[in-house]
């Protein structure tokens, strides 16, 4: 069947609105902000039907209509163990419609007329409780441990690891997620059968075979710099928050961040070094665009959780049993010397207690093993010596 063929055709209406949008996601390029007003309020088919019509203004679009060709891409994706999702499908992850309000203002924005997927998981059921994790491609060790920790972490609680494929941050989030048997899904800038880059083909591989490989363009299409920027809306949009790891201050997992500000997710950023440039970026969203500083699993369940749930509590150092005693006791082992023993009377003026108070204050520490006494006075003990740090 010809492209010209689309609005005759016969059969149901979700297998015609399938093949119509498989049709626009071939035409016309994620996000084109000229599509979006162009064709805006449009139904798929009524925006096919001007697109067929050739009515003035739509020349943009023509060199690909005699191309597109979408039951060989539906059959093409199929042999390659792709389906794809569109609106009404069970499988259709129904937040993803916040980008039909979130950043009409910025490029490459809109709703996708379809999905893409590769993998035996439903997509629908992988992406409702998720966090995308981003950042910088060349990444630092740090940086790279940092993913791969979070990500673990995040999988081990049932969360979906959500990612671009990329190399540097993105493979180490995914790579985290499978490391125990998590689940991860990476969002393309090409065709969902397409390994880019192509040393990560092994990982693309592991990822499909229990998550999800997704991507908005039809098979065989090549990524672009634009096609990456279209593509970090959803991630953005289909996640509940977004965590940066690593950032350069012009990098694209800035534009990650944007997005889920736009669509009013989480937005998370893990510090680094004040001296890396490589998390410029992070610390700029958390000094100018109240992003949320987080070194743990705890910090992201917290912020994606609705409130009061997952609560983390303020750090606290251990218990000491020290601050249980009163403040002339504390006084008094403080006038202890260390070594070299002293009697009551020297420990006193170095308190700063009567002697009378320090003789009780030194019993009690006494029986609490802090202290001992030998013909020479009172000194510590070799246990709270060592406890101390000091040589026993």
């Amino acid at each position: 069947m010809t492209i010209t063929e689309i609005a005759p055709v016969a059969g149901h209406d979700d297998d015609r609105d399938r093949i119509v949008r498989a049709a626009l996601s071939r035409v016309i390029e994620p996000g084109d902000p000229a599509a979006l007003t162009a064709f805006a309020g449009l139904s798929p088919q009524e925006t096919w039907d001007l697109l067929s019509s050739g009515a003035p203004g739509l020349d943009r679009w023509s060199t690909r209509m005699d191309e597109a060709a979408p039951e060989r891409d539906l059959e093409r994706a199929a042999a390659a163990g792709c389906r794809f999702v569109i609106p009404g499908d069970a499988e259709w992850p129904a937040q993803i419609e916040v980008l039909a309000e979130a950043g009409q203002l910025s490029r490459r924005g809109g709703v996708p007329y379809g999905l893409w997927v590769r993998g035996e998981g439903n997509l629908c059921q992988v992406l409702e409780r998720s966090v995308a994790i981003v950042g910088a491609r060349a990444c630092s060790q740090y940086g790279e441990h940092a993913a791969a920790d979070l990500a673990s972490g995040l999988a081990d609680t049932g969360v979906t690891v959500v990612s671009g494929g990329a190399y540097g941050i993105d493979a180490a989030a995914h790579r985290g997620a499978l490391s125990v048997s998590g689940s991860t899904v990476a969002v393309l800038a090409c065709g969902a059968n397409v390994s880019y880059p192509r040393s990560n083909s092994a990982l693309f591989d592991r990822i499909a075979a229990t998550g999800l490989l997704v991507s908005e363009l039809p098979p065989g299409c090549s990524p672009t710099k634009l096609r990456f920027l279209a593509r970090n809306r959803l991630i953005a949009a289909t996640t509940l928050g977004t965590v940066v790891v690593e950032a350069a201050i012009r990098s694209g997992a800035l534009n990650s961040a944007g997005w889920a500000e736009q669509c009013g997710r989480a937005v998370l950023a893990v510090p680094g070094p004040i001296t890396s440039r490589m998390s410029e970026g992070a610390h700029l969203l958390v000094r100018e665009r109240n992003a949320t500083l987080t070194t743990s699993v705890a910090d992201i369940l917290e912020a994606i959780s609705p409130i009061g749930e997952h609560l983390t509590a303020y750090p606290h150092a251990p218990a000491d049993p020290l601050d249980a005693l009163d403040l002339e006791v504390r006084r008094t082992l403080d006038a202890v010397p260390v070594l070299r023993p002293a009697h009551a009377p020297r420990i006193a003026a170095t308190a700063g207690l009567s002697v009378e108070t320090v003789q009780e204050c030194l019993e009690t520490l006494a029986d609490l093993n802090l202290i001992e006494y030998n013909s020479s006075g009172w000194r510590l003990t070799p246990t709270h010596r060592r406890s101390l740090g000091h040589p026993a």
